[in-house]
């Protein structure tokens, strides 16, 4: 991709007194005070162009706006983690061909939301898979009967795997951690995978919300991951101090769409990162993000270049103006992104600090950059 940009992130060893102290004071004041500002987390990245990490272990998080949907490749074999919505299922498998995917090891449906299984009936579609997973084998969506459907076209049957089943991926192992009991709340019920490659670790973790995170926690498991998905977009439903004190990655990557109508990421989840000194990537600013492994240390690859600032604005060396902003024409009465190749001229121009403010005022949404 012409604006791929790539950094070189050595991982440091771990400051866990510092990190489990910020935590701690962090915990403390979210019960009654206002956090106090923190310093931003370790930098010395390395900026350069790429055409891909390289890498011989790669994880792609595939820019599919408000869903999620990543590829794991290892030694030329890959793993699928869902799919995105319905709408995303022809862009993920255009993604899935351009990276050399000929068949699927594993395909994951995390739980059975629409924004996580939708796109996978295409992807089954398409590709040979030798197992497909999912916390249930029903459910009354169309989208998620689509996706059974194509499996047993396959000649597979959708398979609900136990907690502790390890599953090889070339020299990588995957490792099921989670649900770790029975849920109402489908987020809940997302299938946790712990991924391994030589001494780098990446935690997904689906839309699982804090109450599933404590038990996972409580379980005894092996949390601690160099790169976290952070769970539901960014959701402040998601991401609590007691499970980020136990994975302190070093790396979060959070899976939202530009301007969605949810506010993902949500402020409280961003400064919880901070006080935990995570750098985050973010697909909304960034589209699809890539790291790279070659078992000691990272790439990450990137489609935009973002400042620091801007992808975790609640940093207190983010200037007011990193804040997301919308730029509104007061004679078509629709807002926009500031990036936004349809801004109106000028002397039309009216800001908004927020999407709920430009709602408020009785604008809509353009929908060429907001979604």
């Amino acid at each position: 991709m012409e604006n791929w940009k790539e950094e070189k992130v050595t991982l440091f060893p771990r400051r866990l007194f510092l990190r489990l102290a910020a935590l701690a004071l962090a915990a403390v004041l979210a019960l009654g005070l206002t956090a106090c500002d923190s310093l931003p987390g370790d930098g010395g990245h390395i900026v350069k162009p790429s055409t891909g990490t390289s890498q011989p272990f790669e994880m792609h998080f595939i820019d599919v706006g408000q869903a999620l949907s990543v590829l794991v490749e290892c030694d030329g074999q890959f793993m699928l983690y869902d799919g995105g919505n319905v709408d995303d299922g022809s862009l993920v498998v255009s993604y899935l061909q351009k990276q050399g995917v000929q068949q699927l090891q594993y395909v994951f449906c995390s739980h059975a939301h629409e924004d996580h299984v939708g796109g996978l009936a295409a992807v089954m579609a398409k590709f040979p898979a030798q197992h497909a997973y999912s916390p249930v084998t029903e459910s009354s969506t169309k989208c998620f009967n689509d996706f059974v459907k194509y499996t047993q076209q396959q000649g597979l049957q959708l398979e609900v795997p136990s907690v502790g089943t390890v599953w090889p991926l070339g020299s990588a192992t995957v490792t099921l951690l989670g649900p770790v009991t029975g849920y109402s709340d489908t987020n809940n019920t997302s299938l946790v995978l712990r991924i391994d490659y030589g001494n780098t670790s990446f935690l997904l973790t689906g839309d699982m919300e804090k109450t599933a995170e404590t038990d996972l926690v409580n379980s005894g498991a092996n949390l601690k991951a160099d790169v976290l998905q952070v769970g539901h977009h960014g959701s402040s439903t998601s991401t609590g101090y007691l499970f980020l004190n136990a994975v302190l990655p070093e790396m979060g990557v959070i899976s939202c769409g530009t301007g969605n109508k949810y506010g993902h990421p949500h402020e409280e989840t961003l400064s919880i990162l901070r006080d935990a000194k995570v750098d985050v990537y973010r697909t909304d600013l960034q589209g699809t993000i890539t790291i790279g492994s070659d078992g000691q240390n990272f790439t990450v690859g990137t489609e935009h270049f973002v400042p620091d600032s801007q992808l975790n604005p609640t940093d207190p060396s983010a200037s007011s103006t990193a804040q997301q902003t919308y730029i509104g024409n007061v004679n078509s009465k629709k807002f926009h992104l500031p990036t936004c190749a349809n801004l109106p001229a000028e002397k039309n121009r009216i800001l908004f600090s927020s999407y709920d403010e430009a709602i408020a005022a009785g604008y809509t949404p353009c929908a060429s950059c907001i979604k």
